[in-house]
């Protein structure tokens, strides 16, 4: 198995992304939308102990609603759901979503939203997104490289004591389908071990992460146990997990379950009463043909395949996060990127 082209979750067909953040003073904060535009039928699976969600009910599979148009994961806490608001918009004017009427746009746009908590981070409590964010990051979409680190609704979020941000990365599976992960890390956990290494490295595909090795500098704040970090403890970590299978809902319920594993094989402790840590599962194949079901045991292996790849490829985009992820000065002082916390952690020529 290797990567796709850019090892991205807009490797799976039908996935576009797009964001926009600021990190001028007072702000620290972004938004980033998945847009689906045939739409994918989803699943959510919540296991945070504070979670600030929206649309999350109706992906239900025992809920009526087929799919949804986009995934919504924002900075600014319970505020930030107002971005949905100008996806939504945006959608409605081009006549996108759950059709309610005769009219061109008598449609109701489905746009699950998850937020992490990074309010105040870059000095203002009110210098968060609002529905404008949601509308320019959507105009943004495409099935390019994802930007990751300081990007998007990864600008003011953190790992414990690290500077954390989006990281993305996908698998090509033997079979030639694809499996795909985007993930926002600000989680109170510690994505690095007492030495310094990054959980999720040896999951890496190939070479991945050959070019990195064990630190020499003593654990910093960073280290499990430790966060010298002022102000509360409230984080979460959010991600979109996505493969071009045909599921039904809820094979794609069950996706969004085992890639909570991916979360916990890269930062410890996880799903924490201060964090609200919550996935989304998306099978963006829209033909009439079957879709897999948990309940047909001729589907079981190619099932378990990809909820292992979406695990997997998960814990991978957590790693490019931390690593593309830029140190930031805040009024609180500055939140170290794990590259200037543990510069001996990278192999040189």
């Amino acid at each position: 198995m290797q990567p796709g082209p850019h090892n991205a979750i807009t490797d799976v067909p039908g996935v576009l992304v797009g964001q926009v953040e600021r990190v001028d003073a007072p702000y620290l904060t972004g938004t980033t939308v998945v847009y689906v535009p045939t739409t994918a039928v989803a699943g959510v699976d919540v296991r945070g102990g504070a979670p600030g969600t929206r649309e999350t009910d109706l992906l239900d599979p025992v809920n009526s609603n087929p799919g949804v148009n986009a995934v919504v994961l924002t900075g600014g806490s319970a505020y930030g759901l107002d971005t949905a608001g100008g996806v939504m918009r945006w959608l409605e004017e081009r006549g996108e979503g759950i059709r309610v009427g005769e009219g061109d746009k008598d449609v109701v746009p489905i746009v699950s939203t998850a937020v992490i908590f990074d309010l105040g981070r870059g000095g203002g409590f009110q210098a968060r997104p609002d529905a404008s964010w949601g509308t320019d990051a959507i105009a943004q979409a495409s099935d390019g490289p994802v930007a990751q680190g300081n990007h998007g609704a990864g600008a003011g979020a953190r790992a414990r004591s690290l500077k954390g941000g989006v990281g993305s990365a996908s698998v090509r599976l033997d079979d030639g389908t694809t499996v795909g992960a985007l993930v926002i890390v600000n989680a109170a956990g510690s994505t690095v071990d007492a030495d310094g290494v990054l959980h999720g490295v040896r999951y890496g595909l190939g070479d991945e992460f050959a070019h990195l090795q064990t630190p020499a500098e003593p654990p910093p704040p960073a280290a499990p146990g430790r966060n010298l970090i002022s102000g509360p403890a409230m984080n979460t970590v959010i991600a979109v997990v996505a493969t071009d299978v045909p599921l039904d809902k809820a094979a794609t319920k069950r996706m969004a379950m085992i890639a909570h594993d991916g979360l916990a094989r890269a930062i410890d402790p996880i799903h924490t009463l201060v964090d609200g840590d919550s996935i989304f599962a998306l099978s963006t194949r829209t033909d009439d043909g079957p879709r897999l079901s948990v309940t047909d045991p001729t589907a079981l292996a190619q099932l378990e395949g990809v909820y292992a790849a979406a695990a997997r490829t998960l814990t991978r985009a957590i790693v490019h996060a931390m690593l593309n992820a830029e140190t930031v000065d805040t009024p609180n002082g500055a939140i170290p990127s794990y590259r200037e916390a543990y510069p001996s952690a990278f192999r040189t020529a």
